[in-house]
């Protein structure tokens, strides 16, 4: 069995992976496997960008007093229809960054992308297939299919999350509390993985991520 960088695959995906009998992203995800190994991602997706939207303090009180931890809020993806999200907690910023890029890639998704209207001659995919909308706790992301040339009307964080998702052009609105960007940016992955999930059959996911309330 090949090794990747020392990597032991302990999963089926993962020994799939590592004997090339599964040898691109899209055939990982329509395996039915659970995805549980970020390695595996590295392996299929090499030179994934990621983007940190959000870093927090949490502080926590226990019985040995308070204890402050790192809540990072980071997307990646390979600008070309793969993107992941996740959040990752940790006593530093750098371990709470890591943790969170390591679960995004096991959150990853394949966004469905096509010409942004039915008179679009673009024969290269640069928006969306069809209008989804996510939702996080107060939350609501709305993304619209838009024709070549319009750009990304969106705030920051949507922006960043549509741009590593590999869309170009697109209508957002946004409802609720959306100052909170641990929330704007859940729901604007969950818009995109509603519309993922309209072309097939839901995967099982390794940590389904709790609701944060605003």
């Amino acid at each position: 069995m090949s090794q990747h960088n020392g990597w032991e695959p302990q999963t089926r995906l993962g020994r799939k992976v590592a004997e090339g009998e599964i040898d691109t992203m899209e055939a990982a995800l329509n395996s039915g496997l659970p995805l549980k190994e970020s390695e595996l991602v590295d392996q299929l997706l090499p030179g994934l960008e990621d983007e940190v939207l959000d870093i927090n303090m949490v502080q926590r009180m226990t019985d040995s007093g308070r204890r402050v931890k790192f809540r990072c809020v980071v997307a990646i993806g390979n600008r070309d229809g793969y993107v992941g999200y996740a959040e990752g907690r940790d006593d530093q910023v750098g371990g709470a960054i890591q943790k969170a890029i390591d679960i995004a890639k096991l959150n990853i998704i394949d966004v469905p992308r096509g010409a942004g209207s039915w008179e679009d001659r673009s024969d290269r995919p640069h928006s969306l297939t069809h209008r989804t909308e996510g939702k996080a706790g107060s939350v609501t992301v709305e993304l619209i299919p838009a024709p070549a040339g319009l750009g990304l009307a969106a705030t920051d964080t949507v922006r960043k999350i549509l741009e590593l998702a590999g869309v170009e052009n697109a209508w957002t609105k946004s409802h609720g509390n959306t100052r909170t960007t641990l929330n704007l940016a859940k729901a604007t992955y969950n818009a995109l993985e509603n519309a993922s999930q309209a072309r097939g059959p839901r995967r099982t996911r390794p940590d389904e991520p709790e609701e944060v309330a605003d």
